[in-house]
């Protein structure tokens, strides 16, 4: 069965986790993925850890399936060739090196290979992008986070500031990068040139603003911090049972609203002017939460839950990483991939949620071992035994640099 990017390449030479986030879902859809990295240590990532799994972390585990590894030193003369021969082969290539400096001396940039080839799509990923005050300043996620706005509302009303601990500018830059680049193929199906998108973590983290954005360009709102709270919908946050296990409830129409004081025994506050309705509640949400708490102490949590369940009240469980991993609509809908691995058995990684009818998602290369393909991209790229063999061991032996 052919799938979306059937007969697309995409040479990767990025690290860490936008660029190889992004790679691996254009891998999911089909696309060769050529991941070209250092022939000493390769990946940064590949040394985040622990937790490692024999030679590999855990953490590059994570990014890089339905990949091959060509490891090369491109500042060699011989290493250079090769990575503009394999070029020449690619629909879309991912660099997220920041220095546009470095990229003209390696005769990678944008305007050089798109002159070269008029119909690559390049994206470039960096911190800040090209333009502007910040352009080519190192970036990370951490610093997107707090520059972006998001940090200043997050935590408890009484806490510090608090960084969201997954990587979420790099991971939202992988996936608006992912975007862009479908966008920039079906646009050359069309008009036959390729496209060059600027992609930064600090204007896909800005999207993160939303409509707390929005409450602050259109009405002059700055947020406040609300933990688990929510600024607009009251009740919307964590509640515990008597057994002191968590677990949230949401409660996002008038209906769900008049239900839940019902199966709470407390009607009358359906009726109590001071939360009547939903902006009564966020007004007098102070008066309102302990009430709401003191009832649901009468009983464990996963009483609650199966009430709230049977009351069609929107509610969960707070569950660990390993109960939502085990969990059965987890298993139903096959969100945890294993795929055999050279050296670790099976490599596990979260699914892709993109689903097709008719062109599935495959989950075809494990992540790659450091330069485990460079030996057959050679040939493929038209490399004679002999000089396969010369820039094996001048442009291209692997060095792993081990945790």
């Amino acid at each position: 069965m052919s799938m979306v990017l059937d007969g697309i390449r995409v040479v990767e030479l990025s690290e860490a986790l936008a660029g190889p986030y992004c790679a691996m879902l254009l891998g999911d859809l089909g696309a060769d993925v050529i991941k070209v990295e250092r022939n000493v240590g390769g990946d940064q990532s590949r040394s985040w850890g622990p937790p490692f799994v024999g030679t590999e972390s855990a953490y590059y585990l994570a990014t890089n399936r339905n990949k091959r590894s060509l490891t090369l030193n491109y500042d060699h003369p011989l290493g250079k060739e090769i990575l503009q021969r394999l070029l020449a082969t690619a629909d879309v290539f991912i660099c997220n090196q920041p220095s546009l400096r470095s990229l003209q001396k390696r005769g990678i940039d944008p305007q050089t290979l798109r002159a070269l080839h008029p119909r690559l799509i390049y994206c470039g990923i960096s911190g800040y992008g090209l333009t502007g005050p910040n352009a080519e300043r190192p970036g990370y996620d951490i610093l997107a986070q707090a520059e972006a706005g998001v940090m200043s509302f997050t935590g408890e009303p009484d806490s510090g500031p608090i960084r969201f601990p997954i990587a979420i500018a790099d991971m939202t830059t992988g996936m608006y990068s992912a975007m862009g680049i479908l966008g920039a193929l079906f646009a050359r199906e069309r008009n036959g040139h390729g496209d060059f998108l600027d992609m930064a973590l600090f204007d896909s983290q800005l999207t993160w603003l939303a409509n707390i954005g929005s409450n602050y360009l259109n009405a002059g709102v700055s947020p406040a911090r609300w933990g688990n709270a929510h600024p607009s919908i009251v009740p919307y946050q964590l509640f515990r049972g008597n057994d002191g296990r968590h677990f949230v409830v949401g409660v996002g129409t008038q209906e769900q609203w008049l239900r839940l004081v019902s199966l709470l025994e407390v009607a009358e506050l359906g009726t109590d002017p001071r939360f009547e309705n939903n902006p009564a509640r966020i007004k007098n949400r102070d008066h309102l939460i302990p009430v709401l708490q003191h009832r649901f102490d009468a009983e464990p949590s996963s009483r609650w839950l199966a009430l709230l369940k049977q009351a069609d009240i929107p509610a969960a469980a707070i569950q660990t990483v390993g109960e939502a991993l085990s969990d059965e609509q987890t298993k139903a809908r096959g969100l945890v991939v294993e795929i055999e691995h050279p050296t670790l058995k099976l490599a596990r990684s979260i699914a892709n949620p993109i689903r097709f009818a008719e062109r599935p998602i495959t989950y075809r290369l494990p992540p790659p071992l450091l330069g485990e393909h460079t030996r057959e991209l050679l040939q493929q790229l038209g490399y004679s035994d002999e000089t396969s063999e010369t820039a094996m061991r001048d442009a291209c032996l692997a060095k792993p640099v081990h945790p």
